[in-house]
């Protein structure tokens, strides 16, 4: 199998030895339920506005988290130190927040992993993702994870497709990827550490490498005003 490009430095001590460089989306298995399944049944050290709602076991907000008013967490859940949910969050189906991430206002996030200063900040979808240290989503960001025709999520890379026995699969970002506003990432991306992606971009299944730019180059036609 051809390499894929570099994805994350080291990986903080729960997920450390669990990474198969050719499988990354497998640290969404065994490895991230084995870490909820471990969760104490409850243990909120964080600053929770009351008007926050918790359901459901296993939820962890570690000490210096902040949950703002209106926000969901659905257990199993962990809530690194100093990560922020703000309002209106939607968080269900088993999420690790890493310390310093940020999932914002209206932003929804299924099944996934933030790495440390990993962001969701505004009115993002996040489904069966990984988003390494210092992702930064744009606002509007969209990680699809589920294929029309409900199919196995097979991604192209090179002279193959890489199967990954998944019907939902997101997103891999490796650290310090960025998006631009309303850009969408179909069900089976895969993009290196350190690249930018534009504005408006639809991206494809597939992978993409590391430490360059995805540009989205569009033709505008300006027009005076007809009379009347």
């Amino acid at each position: 199998m051809n390499e894929l490009p570099p994805l994350f430095g080291r990986l903080p001590a729960p997920f450390d030895g669990r990474l198969d460089p050719a499988r990354p989306w497998d640290l969404l298995e065994a490895p991230l339920d084995e870490i909820l399944a471990a969760l104490p049944s409850s243990e909120l050290a964080g600053r929770i506005d009351r008007r926050a709602i918790l359901v459901g076991d296993r939820i962890v907000v570690a000490r210096g988290a902040r949950v703002g008013p209106g926000a969901i967490l659905e257990g199993p859940i962990y809530v690194g130190e100093d990560a922020e949910i703000r309002a209106g969050a939607y968080l269900r189906g088993g999420c690790w927040l890493g310390p310093g991430a940020i999932v914002g206002a209206s932003s929804e996030v299924k099944r996934a992993i933030f790495l440390a200063g990993a962001r969701a900040p505004h009115l993002n979808y996040v489904g069966d993702s990984v988003l390494g240290r210092d992702v930064n989503l744009g606002a509007g960001t969209v990680l699809s994870n589920f294929r029309h025709d409900g199919a196995e999520i097979a991604i192209p890379w090179r002279d193959e497709r890489l199967r990954t026995g998944r019907r939902k699969l997101g997103a891999i970002l490796g650290d310090g990827v960025a998006t631009g506003c309303n850009s969408v990432l179909n069900p089976g991306t895969i993009v290196g550490a350190g690249t930018q992606i534009y504005t408006g971009v639809q991206l494809r299944s597939g992978v993409y490498p590391a430490g360059v730019v995805i540009k989205l180059r569009q033709q505008l036609e300006v027009l005076p005003l007809e009379p009347g």
